[in-house]
């Protein structure tokens, strides 16, 4: 439909529907693996997790025979039936960006009603299965789904989506981020968290507080490594704005390049696209 339109038309939402479908399948995989993606199921949803079944919440020799292997296949074949069923999913007000371009048309009138009341909905022959709206919605400039003091995305039931800039966290993450340290950030075993961290805490201050040491510096800037126990590294380059603020100060930025930058120059380079023997600014404001 936005190639008959000239135009890439609901781009903006294909990516922020994709990740909430991601999220509902893991919320409902079960409690251990939403808590861990940042996935809050609402007290008032009566939507049991994938393999709790009546055998499973009883517990007992059954179980024992049976052990985990016969719950966690259950589990998978009800979350594929869960992703087949979101895929076929009408996407109610999400569909909004390219209803827009047919607002009037008559055959549309009715995906248009409900896009304007409700969220994602299954029409059938003889029913019709219809979501709310969220409550809360939160994206950064992106697009992407990013909150730091609360739910990202959040339905009136209490399901809850809880990110950062794109990528899903746990519901408690968020709230440690404000008793960050050095120590707390060089100690957390996941990698992606980790890079949430960092973000938020700043790589100035961290390179400043965790006591890390420049490996290059030549006029264009400053190279910084940090090294990660079974992680590639994170590496830096420290620049400062040519041009002064209205106090005289100058800034600097902290430009993040790839793993293999050797030099400075590299680095700096590299985020314009050209290689350190073709960076040769005539000028820079």
């Amino acid at each position: 439909m936005g190639a008959d339109l000239g135009a890439p038309v609901g781009a903006d939402t294909r990516g922020l529907t994709e990740r909430v479908r991601a999220g509902i399948a893991t919320g409902l995989a079960g409690p251990d693996e939403g808590r861990a993606a940042g996935v809050v199921i609402g007290a008032g949803t009566d939507v049991p997790a994938f393999g709790s079944g009546p055998d499973e919440r009883q517990g007992g020799g059954r179980d024992e025979q049976r052990g985990g292997r016969q719950s966690e296949q259950w589990g998978a074949a009800e979350e594929t039936a869960l992703r087949l069923a979101l895929a076929s999913a009408v996407s109610g007000q999400h569909d909004a960006a390219w209803l827009a371009a047919f607002d009037g048309a008559r055959a549309l009138a009715g995906v248009s009603a409900v896009a304007r009341a409700a969220g994602w909905w299954w029409p059938y022959e003889n029913v019709a299965v219809i979501s709310e709206c969220p409550r809360e919605l939160h994206r950064d400039e992106a697009g992407r789904l990013d909150r730091g003091d609360g739910p990202a995305l959040a339905y009136p039931d209490g399901f809850a989506l809880y990110a950062w800039r794109g990528m899903l966290v746990p519901a408690d993450f968020l709230e440690g981020l404000g008793a960050l340290d050095a120590r707390r950030i060089r100690t957390e075993e996941n990698a992606e968290l980790r890079r949430v961290m960092l973000e938020h805490y700043g790589y100035d201050r961290y390179l400043s507080e965790s006591g890390a040491k420049p490996v290059h510096r030549d006029e264009t800037g400053v190279l910084w490594r940090i090294d990660w126990e079974g992680d590639e590294p994170v590496v830096m380059v420290e620049v400062v704005n040519s041009t002064p603020e209205p106090d005289g100060s100058s800034r600097r930025y902290w430009l993040r390049v790839p793993p293999r930058t050797r030099t400075a120059r590299e680095g700096v380079a590299w985020t314009f696209g050209l290689s350190a023997e073709a960076y040769e600014p005539q000028r820079q404001t």
